[in-house]
């Protein structure tokens, strides 16, 4: 890692040189814009809105837009006049509760390394933190701006979290907080049954972006020359609409089933059937249904050619006994017939 600021912890007369690191990296992947026939990325110049001109970085300044088509315009000097806090300190205001800290406040993190000579008092600091179960409230300059932040330990480490300011957060405004639903006991107590089955230990290394894998895996493809074969996902059939709580006592039977824990009922299929288990039942009759329709229309093609070939089985079989008889008709009449005096 590379260090992206160095300053010191000002800690009551107690100053600690430290370094700034990022802590997080984002792992999307980006992305160039490029021409679709020939691949060449697309570059953008920074023009003039007035003249036209392409304008160099040198040339280009602050302007704040304060309506009607007028913009004022900040030199450095202007910036450089401001109360800012030195820019190379963190200066400790006050230490509190981390329960206390509103999570959504928090922005980016940033580890602190101790440097030089200043590692017994970043290790004293550390170490009161915790013995404390307290966080430090700070302030710090970063990149032309003050931003309040905290200080933690994270695994032996000090850790800075800049946080927005509390005018930074919006307040919510929906329509639903303004009626007056009522959330029957029983509802709340099914749904209180859910979160317990669904309770367990949060391991942050067990879940994975599958979008940005399977999105990996198509460029590797790419790369290669290669066909993607993307795995049939087999989808449940969504559940006819149900009343609440027939979906969330089906809800707690499946999240037991999951942890191979015996579901209400004994499971042995006595219990009243579940809006789950009901469309799984309709999806397998209809499955069994179609399987089935093919195999009673080649029965019923079978009988009807059965059915027209027996007339045609019986017109030979009188056609055979006519046949076989005419001989025996034949010798009959000539014993028959009187014989001729000679």
């Amino acid at each position: 890692m590379r260090a992206i600021w160095k300053g010191a912890v000002s800690f009551g007369l107690v100053s600690i040189g430290v370094k700034l690191y990022s802590a997080t990296e984002e792992k999307d992947i980006r992305f160039h814009q490029v021409h679709r026939e020939d691949g060449g990325r697309i570059r953008y110049k920074r023009t003039c809105s007035v003249c036209g001109e392409e304008v160099t970085y040198d040339d280009i300044a602050k302007g704040y837009d304060i309506g009607g088509g007028e913009m004022v315009i900040l030199t450095d000097e202007d910036f450089a006049d401001l109360p800012l806090t030195s820019s190379r300190a963190i200066d400790v205001l006050e230490f509190v509760p981390a329960e206390q800290v509103d999570p959504i406040l928090y922005n980016k993190a940033y580890f602190l390394e101790p440097e030089g000579a200043a590692t017994k008092p970043y290790v004293l600091l550390r170490d009161a933190l915790i013995d404390s179960e307290r966080v430090a409230i700070v302030k710090v300059a970063l990149r032309q701006r003050e931003q309040l932040a905290t200080l933690r330990v994270r695994e032996g480490v000090l850790l800075l979290n800049t946080m927005l300011w509390p005018d930074e957060i919006r307040t919510p405004d929906f329509g639903f907080l303004d009626e007056d639903l009522k959330v029957r006991p029983p509802e709340l107590a099914m749904a209180s049954s859910l979160i317990d089955s669904m309770t367990g230990e949060f391991e942050p290394d067990v879940f994975t972006d599958d979008y940005r894998a399977a999105l990996q895996e198509v460029i590797d493809a790419k790369v290669e020359g290669r066909e993607v074969v993307q795995p049939e996902e087999v989808e449940e059939a969504p559940a006819a609409a149900v009343d609440l709580m027939a979906a969330l006592k089906a809800s707690v039977e499946r999240a037991k089933a999951a942890r191979g824990e015996q579901p209400a009922g004994g499971g042995g299929g006595g219990g009243a059937p579940t809006p789950i288990s009901s469309a799984r039942s309709a999806q397998k009759a209809a499955e069994k249904k179609a399987a089935k329709a093919p195999a009673k229309k080649t029965a019923a093609k079978k009988t009807a050619e059965k059915k027209a070939a027996e007339p045609a089985k019986k017109t030979a079989t009188k056609k055979t006994a006519a046949k076989k008889a005419e001989p025996a008709k034949k010798t009959a009449a000539r014993k028959t017939a009187p014989r001729k005096s000679a």
